[in-house]
């Protein structure tokens, strides 16, 4: 589980301020995947104020300059992570691509929008890491091109010990600026949970798949 430092904590209460994510114990939200969680986050909100935004990509980038210096281009997650991705691209003056879930079905049939080559170092951007499914499967795609995955940065991740199963298997390094400690922390302090919410919220982190049955 990520540790919560001064920024991974900055981080959460910017995201609970700009209702990005909610935190509902008593009246949990249902996945896709049929689970129930007692949290929503959707970091796409997070765009549409500026200094939270700016406050964000200036993160990520300060974390792929420490962790990923030499990579040739910055790569986004559709969609999630397009924004964000392009943003620090931006921000660092580096190539920036998106890759979709699947090829298109029509037009050129890409999926891997942009310019990358053979041999090219990337970084990818995430929004959210919840399994991690979904963003390793923009990692197989880049690597079937030929492009070398260095790592993977996010804004926000559960810490569920399945993602980190998954991130192992596939070899990959994850970065991340924001983590549930962090934001259990910064939610109880700024009462937007109970103590009494606090263990059912800590339960549903460890066994997910369980939770509320």
């Amino acid at each position: 589980m990520a540790e919560e430092t001064e920024l991974s904590r900055r981080i959460a209460e910017l995201l609970l301020e700009a209702k990005a994510i909610k935190l509902s114990p008593e009246k949990p939200f249902q996945w896709s995947s049929g689970w129930l969680s007692p949290i929503y986050c959707d970091n796409r909100v997070a765009l549409s104020y500026p200094d939270t935004r700016t406050f964000i990509k200036k993160a990520l980038a300060d974390l792929i300059k420490a962790e990923y210096p030499d990579v040739d281009a910055v790569v986004g997650v559709a969609t999630g992570g397009i924004a964000q991705g392009a943003l620090v691209a931006d921000l660092l003056e580096l190539p920036f691509a998106y890759v979709r879930p699947e090829p298109k079905k029509h037009g050129m049939g890409n999926q891997i929008e942009g310019r990358l080559e053979k041999g090219q170092s990337v970084v990818i951007v995430e929004d959210l890491i919840s399994t991690g499914g979904s963003s390793l499967k923009v990692v197989d795609a880049l690597r079937n091109e030929g492009i070398e995955v260095a790592g993977m940065v996010a804004i926000f991740t559960y810490g569920f010990e399945l993602a980190a199963n998954n991130f192992a298997e596939k070899d990959v390094k994850l970065s991340v600026i924001s983590n549930y400690n962090a934001l259990i922390s910064a939610a109880l302090e700024h009462d937007y949970i109970s103590q009494a919410q606090v263990e059912s919220l800590s339960a549903w982190r460890l066994s997910p798949d369980q939770w509320g049955k």
